[in-house]
């Protein structure tokens, strides 16, 4: 995961006897704290180890959008305005339109590609982008998901047709829309919200967010993940490079050791997320169905017409990056 060299060169104005011995860091996130939302987990797992190593490093955690909103995180990473975000990359596709193929529709597939994916030279450029905007990654974690409806199963193309649905960035809100469904954007922490007051029939996202937001409790039917997987995104955690630059060498060791703890622990849970989330569903009383190969094969078709199209054609590079996440087997 870590391709970034260790560095005690510290940032404008923070040199000499501004560099920090005892700090408190801040992290910030949308999920839910304490409720067992593996995002959350990891960000309270960097906190602990980085009390273990006892290096003068403490970590405050702001779950639930509680120091700022879910998309404002990015901004305040990059500035230095919070040191530690746990944050879906796709949504600063805005700013750097790369970052939609963090969550293009059938990229990724399964939980043992999305690793392989960590180390490949597709993530190599997604990561040299979050570099140059000020932040690095901390801990890689690739989240499957699927679909809620409130009317109907999401299976085949057709049956989102006429639906509006969320989606959690433009190239599924692309793919969606050649399905003939109708869009309406916002965060995950506002899909209960947004299907409470009718303004949605349903969304796609994590699996950890279908259950860490209680949509169950709205949900007619719930497509998992599956052996069909076309939902996945990456969703790391990330450090303010000025936050990083301030440390010396060896709380920087500390801070690296324990985002690569973090991400060990999310590589033990991501499959069983997807299992909790059937689970759940239909412990409340929600339909749970899966994609079929030629399903999902429909919308990759769709997809390749239009987010895939879109992508290659109006993001510099776009194209590349699509061939190298392709290529890894």
């Amino acid at each position: 995961m870590k391709k970034l060299l260790l560095s005690a060169v510290c940032g404008l104005a923070l040199c000499g006897s501004a560099v920090a011995q005892d700090v408190t860091l801040r992290a910030s996130h949308q999920w839910p704290g304490g409720k067992g939302d593996v995002r959350d987990e990891m960000v309270q797992l960097i906190g602990k180890e980085l009390e273990k190593a006892d290096v003068g490093l403490a970590l405050q955690v702001f779950p639930g959008e509680s120091l700022f909103k879910a998309k404002d995180q990015w901004g305040a990473v990059t500035k230095g305005q919070v040191d530690i975000t746990a944050f879906p990359l796709d949504y600063a596709s805005g700013r750097h339109p790369a970052f939609s193929a963090t969550l293009m529709p059938g990229l990724v597939g399964n939980h043992e590609r999305a690793a392989r994916l960590n180390d490949s030279p597709f993530m190599d450029a997604i990561k040299a982008e979050v570099d140059k905007a000020g932040a690095i990654v901390l801990s890689d974690a690739w989240l499957a998901g699927g679909f809620v409806s409130s009317t109907q199963c999401v299976t085949s193309p057709d049956t989102a047709k006429g639906q509006v649905l969320r989606a959690a960035g433009p190239a599924f809100e692309e793919m969606l829309v050649g399905a003939g469904s109708s869009i309406s954007s916002m965060p995950s922490s506002e899909i209960y919200t947004g299907m409470q007051q009718n303004v949605l029939t349903g969304a796609n996202t994590s699996s950890g967010s279908l259950i860490s937001y209680r949509i169950y409790e709205l949900a007619k039917c719930l497509t998992a993940p599956g052996e069909n997987a076309l939902w996945f995104m990456y969703e790391p955690i990330l450090m303010s490079k000025r936050s990083f630059d301030r440390l010396n060498e060896e709380q920087q060791k500390a801070v690296m050791a324990a985002g690569q703890a973090a991400e060990d622990y999310f590589a033990g849970e991501a499959k069983k997320l997807d299992a909790e989330l059937i689970e759940v569903y239909k412990k409340n009383g929600v339909e749970v169905v899966e994609m079929s190969k030629e399903d999902y094969d429909a919308w990759l078709q769709i997809a390749k017409e239009t987010s895939y199209k879109n992508f290659a054609e109006k993001v510099p590079n776009g194209q590349k990056l699509i061939d190298d996440a392709l290529a890894v087997e």
